[in-house]
């Protein structure tokens, strides 16, 4: 079996370093390094890999471009910040183009509030024939992806009782979340049409679908995860989606699991909520189960996919790591019973150049 090739797209906030706040100078940070992609709000700045064979090239290239985003922050005045939500209030600046502008006067204060960071995982795909099977069979563990990546505990200066809640402002976009199986290529092709017919999102990179074929590689994209605040973390999501992706273009022949999208939209939200310090529903029972035996079903469904990418040994390491630490939420909140201070949360979050 030829190993698909897997990539991460990261991205991060813009801080200073000493109040912890988001600052809007993406386009000094941009000008400074050709790797890095503008987004929404100019407190913000996205890295991304080039296509991996391995989880070493991967780690490699994960550090490589923090490394590369961190310097070019530091050279505008700025930390850069592995959070995905502000722990500190902020009024975000948006960027300067015609795209983000038409975005803000149809969606308002959904554009005025979103600043947020996520982790998107893409893996090679063979057609969107493919893919399409792929994305309708990966649907029931989605959510356990996410709750092994959350680290926006804080919004606007408040603690919001959620691990990710970013996963709860992104929910505001109108294509975002949780979907229904296509079947076939032609039927995706039918619904993004549809919903562009519908002329409420500019553009087919508006379908913010939690897993979705992509527009510009062939691929197939994982949306869920936050920015993770360890590399490594992202590293074990990226391994995690490409074992799904390889076990459900596996199962082709085998009809994807018929849970219904209200369902999984309980399971990201619980996801959302209690992370990997609660229970998640268990995509074998839909029922309620402890977080680290809900991953560790992911890792046995995914083994035979793990253990061909050679990929196995580091994965189990790298969630035993997770579940032995915590999150990133976890670790901002443990720093703000330390010290009191969310500026001290953002600080120990800085990635250093």
């Amino acid at each position: 079996m030829t190993v698909r090739t897997l990539g991460v797209e990261e991205e991060f906030l813009l801080v200073d370093r000493r109040t912890g706040r988001p600052r809007a100078v993406g386009q000094a940070v941009l000008a400074a390094a050709d790797e890095l992609t503008g987004e929404l709000q100019q407190e913000q700045v996205e890295t991304g890999t080039r296509p991996c064979h391995t989880l070493d090239e991967l780690s490699a290239q994960v550090r490589a471009a923090r490394h590369t985003a961190a310097t070019a922050a530091a050279g505008a005045g700025v930390a850069l910040a592995p959070l995905a939500t502000s722990p500190l209030p902020v009024e975000p600046t948006i960027t300067p183009s015609r795209r983000y502008a038409e975005m803000a006067r149809r969606f308002g204060l959904t554009v005025d509030e979103e600043l947020t960071c996520g982790c998107h995982v893409h893996v090679a795909v063979d057609s969107p024939d493919e893919g399409v099977a792929v994305i309708d069979r990966i649907r029931p563990w989605l959510a356990p992806l996410a709750a092994l990546s959350t680290n926006s505990p804080f919004w606007g200066g408040e603690d919001s009782g959620y691990r990710s809640y970013r996963t709860q402002v992104w929910q505001r976009w109108p294509s975002a979340g949780p979907y229904a199986p296509f079947g076939s290529a032609e039927r995706y092709r039918a619904f993004v049409d549809a919903a562009l017919g519908t002329d409420t999102l500019l553009d087919e990179g508006m379908v913010y679908l939690d897993a979705r074929l992509s527009c510009r590689h062939p691929t197939v994209e994982v949306r869920v995860a936050d920015v993770c605040l360890e590399p490594d973390d992202a590293v074990l999501v990226a391994a995690l989606v490409r074992g799904l992706v390889q076990t459900a273009a596996d199962a082709r022949d085998t009809a994807p699991d018929p849970v219904r999208t209200e369902l999984l939209r309980l399971a990201a939200w619980r996801a959302s909520r209690t992370g990997m310090e609660g229970e998640l529903l268990d995509p074998r029972t839909w029922r309620p189960a402890k977080a680290p035996e809900v991953l560790d079903a992911l890792v046995a469904h995914v083994t035979p996919a793990l253990e061909e990418a050679g990929d196995l040994r580091v994965v189990r390491e790298l969630l035993d790591a997770v579940v032995y630490r915590g999150t990133g939420a976890r670790r901002q909140r443990e720093v703000l019973c330390r010290t009191g201070d969310l500026a001290a949360v953002v600080r120990d979050a800085v990635h250093e150049p």
